[in-house]
């Protein structure tokens, strides 16, 4: 029998996790106004989601990185 590790990442994502990556998503894309390409929405969600499952769990930092992987440096308040 083969015995599989799971990692925290492996993890199904709860709703709240999924409110919280939905909020810092649409912040990008405001941020970018990246609305009428969905191909940079497709981008900024994976890179949201990637991130997030390694670990990045606070909102603020979240955005953060994702708009720095994107490019963009935002102002956090």
């Amino acid at each position: 029998m083969t015995h599989r590790t799971f990692r925290p990442s492996d993890e199904p994502l709860s709703p709240a996790d999924l409110a919280l990556c939905q909020r810092v998503f649409v912040a990008v894309c405001i941020d970018r106004e990246a609305g009428t390409h969905p191909e940079e929405e497709n981008r900024i969600a994976a890179i949201t989601i990637e991130l997030y499952r390694h670990g990045v769990r606070n909102e603020d930092h979240l955005r953060e990185m994702v708009s720095a992987a994107r490019g963009v440096m935002i102002r956090l308040e």
